[in-house]
C-alpha cells in the first residue's frame, strides 16, 4: 500500500453528521428574516412547500443521478411563497442549516485530520448535497478549524452525484494529480467506493454507525471492488503510518 499524497473526503457521516435534524427549525430561523411575506405564510406553510420542491421535484431529479442547486430551488419556494429576505441565498441556506442542525463531528475526524496535515497529505471534499460548496466550508471550517481541505465539491454546484465518475476526474483535475497517488473515504460503498475506484483512485469505506439509521443503509451493498474498510478513524491513521 503506498502512502496517498491527497486524500479526498465525503462529507455527511464521514467527516460531520447532523444529530437531531428539525426542518421545522430552520424555517422558524428563516422567518425571522423575512422582509415580506404576501401570503401570511407560516412556519408550516414553509415546510409544506419545501416538500413539495425538494422532496417532490428536486428529488425526482437526482433519482437520475443529478443535482440542481438549493439555492435554485430555494428561489422558486420563496417566490412562490411570496416571501423576500434580508439575507444573501447563502446566508440563508446556512441560517437553515445551522437552526435545523448545529452538526457534529464523527468521532475521531479531528484528530486524524491533525495526523494527515502534520504528515503532509493534502486533503479535499466531495459530497454529494444540496447545499453550496460556500455553505458547506462555512460548516467545515466552524465544526473542523484545523482542517486544510484544498476545494470543497458539493453536487448540487456541479451538477452530477456520485458514483458519477465526472466528479472525480474532476477532482483530480483540481489537485494536479493522478489517481494512483489520491485516497477517497467515505460512508457509502457504492457512491463512495465504487465511485473512486472506477477512476482508479484509491478507496476507503468508513463504516461507522454514528448518526445513521437502518433505513439510510437499505440501498447499499458491499463494494465490489479493493478497498481499505475501517470502522474507526484511528485505523486509517494506522494504514498511513505503515505505508510512510
Amino acid at each position: 500500500m503506498t502512502c496517498p499524497k491527497m486524500i479526498i473526503f465525503d462529507y455527511g457521516h464521514t467527516l460531520l453528521y447532523e444529530p437531531g435534524w428539525d426542518s421545522q427549525r430552520g424555517a422558524i430561523e428563516l422567518l425571522k428574516h423575512a422582509v415580506k411575506n404576501k401570503y401570511n405564510i407560516t412556519h408550516d406553510d414553509l415546510q409544506v412547500g419545501a416538500d413539495m420542491v425538494f422532496g417532490e421535484h428536486v428529488q425526482y431529479i437526482r433519482s437520475f443521478g443529478y443535482d440542481i442547486s438549493g439555492q435554485v430551488g430555494n428561489r422558486f419556494l420563496y417566490e412562490y411563497l411570496g416571501l423576500e429576505f434580508d439575507l444573501t441565498p447563502c446566508e440563508l441556506e446556512t441560517l437553515f442549516w445551522n437552526a435545523a442542525s448545529a452538526g457534529e463531528i464523527m468521532p475521531g475526524a479531528d484528530r486524524m485530520l491533525d495526523y494527515i496535515n502534520e504528515n503532509g497529505i493534502r486533503s479535499a471534499v466531495i459530497s454529494n448535497l444540496l447545499w453550496s460548496g460556500e455553505a458547506l466550508t462555512k460548516r467545515l471550517n466552524r465544526l473542523l478549524p484545523n482542517n486544510k481541505f484544498e476545494f470543497v465539491m458539493t453536487s448540487s454546484y456541479y451538477l452530477f452525484r456520485k458514483p458519477n465518475r465526472l466528479l472525480f476526474e474532476l477532482a483530480l483535475r483540481k489537485a494536479g494529480l493522478d489517481a494512483k497517488d489520491v485516497w477517497f473515504c467515505g460512508d457509502n460503498p457504492q457512491a463512495d467506493v465504487e465511485g473512486s475506484a472506477q477512476v482508479g483512485i484509491y478507496p476507503v469505506w468508513y463504516d461507522n454507525g454514528t448518526g445513521k439509521y437502518h433505513e439510510d443503509r437499505t440501498d447499499e451493498t458491499a463494494p465490489q471492488c479493493e478497498h481499505l474498510y475501517i470502522k474507526e478513524w484511528d485505523e486509517i491513521v494506522k494504514a498511513l503510518e505503515a505505508a510512510l
